[in-house]
């Protein structure tokens, strides 16, 4: 990777990071606190506060995808942090479940978990995308883990509130980061399609339709088990703040762990026997789960194993989808992805709580074991990726003379051209060619003019 795409991933895994731990943190605790609300001794209304967050992401997902396609990156992301911070702060203030909810739906849109990505997936090349969204993918699970370590400790000393306005502050911290790191999104001349058009390339599409059926149910399976594994774990004798004794431990192995196939997947362009097993792996964790009962031991490990999947899984399926979807719809692409991510969190949290208050835990752990298996069947009908080493990432100057307008469709037209981008300000052409099969000849005539 250049320095220039190190920079781009570090500072955006940053950016995600820090707003993901202000959502994390909120989970291992909320459950435990939600008595102490107005209304919070309903489980059916704590499974919906804590995904309401993704139901209105599921809803403005796209839409600020296509906005990002539209009219850049970084404005539609500041704006999403601006509404995330607004909806912290409100959660922070409320005194029944009800204000909850309406602060957790505000801080859901603020939609910009698409919009990052696809940043992302501009700034990089093709051939480190997947090291870029394993980076994204780390800092995710990092601040996943820490959540779980910290958010006992600061629920002790600074409450649910403060919990709350912490998560604010981080999302202004992220702001910051962007101004101060994040390179702008290089200035391209493409033509987007229209709105109707790129909805159903983005949606339609089979190996997208695999992938977001796939984030769907991992995120779906997250919510409702932190609905029911912190009361299990004081169940079996651990008092809420030493939660951090169980979840410090099997987060760290499992980032140990989750290296090897990651690496495995990126240098040998092997995703999806890495991605068939993790999700195996996942299937397994909550078949354990449903018959492990209350030991802490058994959950323990089960909880050990269940974050290597989950790690791994968020590595790979990001990665997946900027490679498969057309770079002049990937902001709606990835809008859609997170649609379905979101959407997961939401029905994660509503049917979790409903099955917890009905038929316990086992039963929420057994229905997630029903979707992972679903999942595991459509991932086992994915087309392997065309080899990343058949492909050329090629990068050309324009000469001065040549005429921007037209210039993109006349190179993807050419022979061998799979992909073409032109940035203006920068008058440069990048082009994803196949090795051998492409006219070298043609290309240089149209960026020189010589036409």
């Amino acid at each position: 990777m250049s320095p220039a795409e190190l920079r781009a991933g570090a500072s955006l895994a940053g950016v995600f990071g820090l707003r993901m731990l202000g959502l994390f943190l909120i989970l291992p605790v909320f459950a435990v606190h939600a008595p102490q609300l107005a209304g919070g001794d309903n489980l059916t209304l704590v499974g919906i506060a804590l995904g309401a967050y993704g139901l209105a992401q599921a809803i403005l997902q796209i839409p600020f995808g296509m906005a990002s396609d539209r009219w850049g990156r970084k404005p539609v992301i500041y704006a999403g942090l601006v509404i995330f911070t607004a909806g912290s702060f409100l959660a922070a203030a409320a005194g029944d479940i009800w204000t909850v909810i309406a602060g957790r739906t505000l801080q859901g849109a603020g939609a910009i978990a698409s919009v990052v990505i696809a940043l992302a997936a501009d700034l990089t090349r093709e051939q480190h995308r997947t090291k870029t969204m394993a980076m994204i993918g780390a800092t995710i699970g990092f601040s996943f883990a820490l959540s779980l370590v910290a958010a006992p400790l600061l629920y002790e000393r600074i409450g649910m509130g403060g919990l709350f306005i912490l998560t604010g502050l981080l999302s202004i911290a992220a702001m910051g980061l962007i101004k101060a790191a994040v390179p702008d999104q290089p200035a391209r001349i493409h033509v987007v399609p229209p709105a109707a058009r790129a909805l159903r390339d983005a949606v339609l599409a089979p190996e997208l339709l695999r992938l977001n059926i796939g984030i769907f149910v991992l995120h779906l399976v997250q919510m409702a088990m932190f609905v029911v594994v912190p009361p299990l774990l004081v169940e079996a004798g651990l008092a809420l703040p030493s939660h951090w004794k169980v979840y410090l431990p099997v987060v760290l192995a499992s980032f140990v762990i989750m290296v090897p196939p990651i690496l495995y997947a990126d240098r040998h362009n092997h995703p999806k026997p890495v991605m068939l097993g993790a999700i195996g792996l996942l299937l397994a964790v909550e078949a354990g789960l449903a018959l492990a009962g209350a030991s802490l031991g058994a959950l323990a490990a089960l909880l050990l194993a269940f974050f290597v999947a989950f790690n791994v899984l968020e590595a790979l399926l990001p990665s997946l989808v900027s490679r498969m979807a057309p770079a002049t719809v990937r902001g709606t692409a990835i809008g859609v992805y997170n649609t379905t991510q979101t959407l997961g969190l939401f029905f994660g949290g509503l049917l979790g709580g409903w099955v917890a208050k009905h038929f316990g835990a086992g039963a929420v752990f057994g229905i997630c074991a029903v979707l992972a298996a679903i999942w595991l069947t459509a991932a086992a009908g994915m087309r392997p990726l065309a080899p990343v080493n058949g492909l050329s990432s090629l990068t050309f100057s324009i000469a001065a003379g040549v005429d921007l307008e037209g210039l993109r469709e006349s190179l993807a037209a050419v022979r061998g051209v799979r992909e073409a981008e032109v940035m203006a300000q920068e008058r440069i052409a990048r082009l994803k060619v196949v090795n051998g099969q492409w006219d070298e000849s043609r290309v240089r005539k149209l960026i020189t003019g010589e036409v």
